[in-house]
């Protein structure tokens, strides 16, 4: 009986994971994502709360693997 509690515990232990799960959220359908793929040579790169953003022409963007989408920051 401990022989079959020990490979039911052991099987638990390494069937699990660690991984944990995040759930977010999709911009409504009627936001308008504007998508640059290419920053300008004049932006400056500003840090707010730790992140880091890129902005040119008085407008803040978040660098993504797509290129830069326009963010409001508040």
């Amino acid at each position: 009986m401990k022989r079959y509690l020990l490979i039911f515990a052991l099987g638990i232990f390494f069937f699990t994971s660690c991984a944990t799960r995040v759930v977010t959220t999709a911009p409504a359908t009627n936001t308008k994502v504007v998508v640059v793929k290419k920053a300008p040579r004049n932006h400056k790169v500003v840090v707010v709360k730790g992140k880091r953003y890129y902005t040119w022409n008085g407008k803040h963007y978040r660098k993504t693997n797509r290129g830069y989408v326009l963010v409001s920051i508040r």
